[in-house]
């Protein structure tokens, strides 16, 4: 597994990092707490993201509603020090933990929440600790302050934002030291392309876009004129990707999905390599439900694009 230096923060991430959103719910939506993978499966994804060669594993502290910090918690107690040492650890804040509950990125609470996320995972730091969105309630100036006091008191090591857009990016470059962002981005969500990407090329920031797949949509898994497969994203939370049920996005995955055939792998493998070959993208961040669902984003490790076979790719879905 190829590693790669997060901005300059100093710290190695592995190119393809375990999504740990699904574990015991799914994402944040407190609705779905004690949903997702079981412990026992979410212990098996682990497993085989390991085995793999997969070191970093990236959670939230309202992932299930604390469930998933629990969850990798308990995995590295039972793998001990050897396995501990080496895995790098992702977590954010700002939701919900439960219904009626705070949320937000005011000093307090951040101080809060990381002191929980450190029991439940079990650990005396994070490496990588991101706000999971922007809170117009509260000032950069006042989250970003507050990351650099607890990187210098040693309870984080680096820090970042997810979800954000330009501006909040700007701002907080403007009052610490941010080294990444972490966003949405994918051949079917590509907004951070002029903005984002491009402060994090000019700034030295690592990018770790997450939603690689655009929620299945690039697996092949949703065709034109037939049923959403049960269970699948469309089925639970189709909010995000309703937009794209329509002909010109049916018309860009056919054609991805004759460009995978040609080369005899699949479209999702595709739309990971078309990630990966990505001059500014530090690492992928893959959301599995099943262990050999890693493997697409593993395959895409090997097919190395160049420019040109990357621009191809683009111009289908533009």
């Amino acid at each position: 597994m190829e590693h790669r230096a997060l901005g300059r923060s100093g710290i190695d991430v592995s190119r393809i990092v375990l999504g740990c959103g699904n574990f015991g719910g799914l994402g944040s939506a407190t609705a779905y707490f004690g949903a997702g993978e079981t412990e026992g499966e979410a212990h098996a994804l682990m497993d085989a993201a390991w085995e793999a060669g997969i070191t970093t594993f990236d959670t939230a502290d309202a992932y299930g509603g604390g469930r998933s910090e629990s969850f990798i918690g308990n995995w590295l107690r039972a793998k001990g020090p050897e396995v501990r040492d080496r895995i790098v650890l992702t977590t954010k804040t700002f939701n919900p933990m439960s219904d009626g509950a705070d949320h937000g990125l005011s000093r307090e609470r951040i101080r809060r929440q990381l002191d929980s996320s450190l029991e439940r995972l079990g650990v005396e730091s994070i490496p990588l600790y991101l706000a999971h969105a922007m809170d117009p309630a509260v000032p950069v100036a006042e989250t970003i302050g507050t990351f650099d006091v607890l990187a210098a008191e040693g309870k984080i090591r680096a820090y970042g934002g997810s979800n954000v857009d330009v501006a909040w990016l700007e701002e907080g470059l403007r009052h610490g030291r941010p080294d990444w962002a972490q966003n949405s981005y994918s051949l079917l969500d590509r907004d951070d392309e002029e903005g984002v990407i491009e402060v994090c090329a000019r700034e030295g920031l690592g990018f770790t876009p997450f939603s690689p797949l655009a929620g299945g949509w690039l697996t092949g898994k949703y065709r034109r004129g037939e049923e959403l497969p049960a269970g699948s994203r469309m089925t639970l939370r189709p909010e995000p990707y309703l937009h794209l049920q329509e002909d010109r996005v049916f018309d860009a995955l056919e054609a991805l999905e004759a460009q995978a055939t040609k080369r005899a792998t699949t479209p999702a493998t595709l739309a990971f390599a078309w990630l990966l070959a990505h001059p500014h993208v530090t690492a992928v961040v893959v959301g599995p439900r099943r262990p050999e669902q890693l493997r697409p984003a593993l395959d895409a490790l090997e097919l190395d694009l160049s420019p040109p076979e990357r621009d191809q790719l683009t111009m289908l879905f533009e």
